[in-house]
């Protein structure tokens, strides 16, 4: 399974790092237009949609929407109801399921508990 992921401020890049896999994907905000060609998790930090955008022009470009398995959301919990507000409104837009959210860079745990999510996927 491919981690495609968007990074602004280096958050969401230290998570991806602490992963096992090398199978990943990081969206350039100048460039976004890349095919993915094989199933994808999604992985997006919180922000306005104006600085998210290259996410959405990822998601449609080609046939990448075709293989979207569903949005990882990752923020601050400070923020309340607006906690990932990004990835909801992502899975709410594409119609994919919420699969997990963490905290910033998130924890050992965050990452044990996103590998599971992504196992789980992969044997279904």
């Amino acid at each position: 399974m491919k981690i495609v992921y968007f990074s602004v401020t280096g958050q969401t890049r230290r998570f991806i790092k602490k992963l096992t896999t090398t199978n990943v994907h990081e969206i350039d905000a100048v460039d976004p237009d890349y095919q993915v060609g094989e199933p994808f998790i999604l992985v997006v930090p919180t922000y306005e949609a104006a600085i998210t955008a290259p996410v959405n022009d990822f998601l449609e470009y080609a046939n990448n929407l075709q293989y979207f398995k569903g949005v990882v959301g990752t923020g601050n919990r400070n923020f309340a109801e607006l906690f990932i507000f990004t990835a909801k409104d992502i899975a709410r837009d594409y119609q994919v399921p919420l699969l997990y959210a963490f905290e910033f860079s998130g924890t050992d745990q965050d990452v044990l508990n996103f590998q599971k999510v992504v196992n789980d996927i992969e044997s279904a």
